[in-house]
């Protein structure tokens, strides 16, 4: 029986469209989230293709020229194409925030397994230091390793890193402290499991899960947090193009009408940050059992 390019088609979009059956909006919403954050991914990816310009080409056109058939979003006050930077600037506020709760994940994980295995003195150590930052307000902490650490791709991901730490480590504490309890890991350290097998073999694997969520709303707040920085000016210098620079280049000239400067930018930031909260909020709603029991 050969195989046919329209019933696969046919099948894959009666199980996707049964898939919204079963989830109800929760389904849509992960779904529209998704495809926003492709749609950014693939537009950084294919940034040299999709851009007329260089970022840096200061020759592109008439000095702050509006939105038009050529320069489709305009020129800034260098006659720089806004699209194009639009486009290139996707590349860097991506590899910030992905890079940042990607970092924070692996660090918050790890310290959250082993204060939750160990317990004792090491717990009540590891729980006191991430309270303490997570005491504080992420903006603001944020702010301050920028201060110190200066601007740079680096410095700024691990001052967005920092913040979101505890979030990991709170989550998968509470649950390693719930899970070493039952009865399949006592049955583990019954047969001469060591406890480095027990706690990445056993234990991890039930607690990685949720964190997937977690991941997705803390990238949609690190994209907020690294525009912020930058907008202040404590975050990428002013040689990197980034949506948040590009933000605070163009405030001045708001007043004198140009909006095409800050419109666009501000826009893209806004998009992708609801793109990942629509995803992380249709995957809560999606791996909540309860949602099941409906």
């Amino acid at each position: 029986m050969r195989f046919s390019p329209a019933a696969g088609l046919g099948k894959l979009l009666q199980r996707f469209m049964g898939q919204g059956k079963k989830y109800g909006m929760e389904w849509w919403v992960m779904i529209i989230g998704a495809t926003i954050v492709l749609a950014i991914v693939i537009m950084a990816f294919c940034a040299p293709y999709i851009a007329p310009f260089s970022p840096y080409d200061q020759n592109t056109g008439p000095q702050l020229s509006p939105p038009n058939n050529i320069h489709i979003m305009g020129t800034d006050n260098l006659q720089r194409d806004v699209w194009s930077r639009v486009v290139f600037g996707s590349q860097t506020i991506l590899r910030v925030a992905v890079l940042a709760a990607v970092l924070s994940s692996v660090v918050g994980i790890t310290f959250g397994l082993i204060s939750g295995f160990a317990g004792g003195n090491l717990d009540r150590i590891f729980s006191l230091i991430m309270d303490s930052v997570y005491s504080f307000p992420g903006l603001i902490l944020a702010i301050a390793f920028a201060a110190m650490l200066g601007p740079g791709v680096v410095n700024i991901t691990l001052a967005v890193a920092v913040i979101y730490i505890p979030t990991y480590f709170r989550l998968v504490r509470g649950q390693t402290l719930a899970i070493k309890e039952e009865l399949y890991v006592e049955a583990a350290k019954a047969i001469g499991a060591t406890n480095r097998v027990i706690l990445w073999k056993y234990i991890f694997p039930n607690v990685i899960a949720t964190t997937v969520v977690v991941f997705s709303m803390n990238v949609a707040d690190a994209i907020m947090i690294e525009a912020a920085l930058t907008y202040l000016g404590l975050g990428l210098p002013p040689s990197v193009v980034d949506w948040g620079m590009d933000l605070a280049m163009g405030k001045k000239y708001l007043p004198s009408g140009q909006w095409w400067l800050i419109t666009f930018p501000g826009a893209m930031i806004s998009l992708l940050a609801l793109g990942f909260t629509m995803l992380g909020e249709g995957l809560s709603e999606i791996l909540n059992p309860r949602l099941l029991e409906r």
